[in-house]
């Protein structure tokens, strides 16, 4: 991705959802003709010269001061994700541009997957930044069956939030969670701009999916750290469970993601009983002479989901 089309859209796109009003400025009578803040307003917010801002909404921001980049940040109203995204492609700007390459196929140290299988009461699993999922615990295998059910490998959520028919009924708040994935894509993109593969899963969905190519132009970014995600699984039903994500700081670029639920609740039980079917497809699949999903070789193929209870 072309790093000063990236500054431009990005510095554009949280100029324009800023009011006058809400950045404290007197209102303008008579009609405006941009959405949200002039170039001019920002540059005397930032404490810059206007011919200063211009030249960097157009995509200049090498070598621009950290001071600067405070301003900026401040006078378009950041968030902690913006500034983030903002500090990122000012580093791109300052660096030598180097040729898009493919990374080698990351693997989940041992260690790490012991510590996911230790987990018995939480799903738990480990993505990557492209949203690939590269190993689970037991609980989590059951949990995101149907997203493990895909034959494409590695398996990936926003590839399945955006391309696969099944996930509207498994993700009952599929659009927030859609542009969720969207928002941690661009961060990523920002963050790692050189990743081919990276580069090809989002031309993969701006190619298949419309919605996608609107969520993209919309350049939101965000830290994906804690929250509530929502579950209709085909073996439980509904399933409210927050959820906290942890970067790995010994493995960069990966991020540990657990699952749990309110003792007491609908979804606590949900759980449990997940638990229960996971343990029974586990124990069918030893008698079978199989090998169980996942482990260290990654999320591999999942059990089959029944369609009615457990």
């Amino acid at each position: 991705m072309d790093n000063r089309s990236e500054v431009r859209a990005f510095l554009t796109s949280r100029r324009a959802r800023i009011t006058p009003q809400q950045a404290g400025l007197p209102a303008h009578t008579g009609n405006r003709r941009v959405k949200g803040l002039r170039r001019e307003e920002v540059a005397l917010l930032a404490g810059v010269s206007a011919e200063y801002y211009a030249r960097l909404e157009r995509g200049s921001l090498s070598g621009v001061s950290e001071t600067v980049l405070d301003a900026l940040s401040r006078a378009l109203q950041l968030d902690e994700a913006e500034r983030a995204h903002l500090d990122d492609l000012a580093r791109t700007a300052s660096t030598t541009r180097r040729p898009q390459r493919r990374r080698a196929p990351q693997a989940v140290r041992p260690s790490l997957q012991h510590l996911l299988d230790a987990m018995t009461e939480a799903p738990a699993f480990i993505r990557n930044g492209r949203l690939d999922i590269l190993a689970t615990n037991r609980l989590g295998r059951a949990l995101y069956a149907p997203v493990l059910a895909g034959t494409a490998r590695p398996v990936n959520l926003a590839r399945y939030e955006f391309l696969s028919p099944g996930a509207a009924d498994f993700l009952p708040e599929l659009d927030r969670q859609a542009a969720g994935a969207v928002a941690l894509l661009r961060t990523e993109a920002g963050r790692d701009p050189y990743n081919r593969d990276l580069t090809d899963l989002i031309g993969e969905l701006s190619t298949r999916s419309e919605k996608f190519r609107t969520l993209w132009a919309a350049h939101d970014v965000r830290l994906h750290q804690t929250g509530v995600k929502h579950f209709r699984h085909p073996a439980v039903g509904e399933l409210l469970l927050p959820f906290e994500a942890l970067p790995i700081p010994t493995d960069p670029g990966l991020t540990l993601t657990a699952l749990s639920a309110e003792p007491g609740t609908p979804s606590h039980d949900g759980l449990k009983l997940l638990a229960s079917w996971a343990a029974t497809l586990d124990q069918e699949g030893q008698e079978g002479g199989q090998d169980g999903p996942g482990g260290q070789d990654g999320p591999g193929g999942p059990p089959a989901v029944p369609t009615t209870g457990v």
